[in-house]
């Protein structure tokens, strides 16, 4: 299964996970079965708030599903609608987050749960 995780720099699996998903420098592409991974540069980073366009940076990118720090309703409802499942990661790096999706203990991402608006905090470890 391939999952994308947005990223604050790309150091493989010890990259920390970006607490906010359209603003993530780079997403790191994890394939869980091999363990293998490769880092895309997040070319809409700077957008205006409700503007993040999350597939943008991903297009022809095969993704099973997004393993995020958080997530603003519009990105979620685009998201979905491409049937991109997403997952919320409280875990401080990629390899914690691997290691919780497969373990099957990150928890579905629903409505209730994305982000009002950039200022949210989004504190973990």
């Amino acid at each position: 299964m391939k999952i994308c995780i947005p990223v604050e720099e790309n150091n493989g699996f010890q990259s920390r996970v970006c607490h906010h998903f359209g603003s993530a420098p780079a997403f790191l592409i994890v394939d869980t079965d091999s363990g293998d991974f490769r880092a895309i540069a997040n070319a809409n980073q700077h957008h205006g708030h409700g503007m993040c366009a999350p597939l943008a940076s991903l297009q022809g990118e095969e993704i099973d599903a997004m393993v995020v720090g958080g997530i603003g309703m519009g990105a979620l409802n685009r998201l979905n609608s491409a049937n991109i499942r997403v997952y919320l990661s409280e875990n401080a790096t990629v390899a914690e987050t691997v290691a919780g999706f497969q373990a099957g203990s990150l928890k579905r991402v629903e409505p209730n749960m994305a982000c009002g608006h950039h200022g949210h905090d989004h504190a973990r470890p």
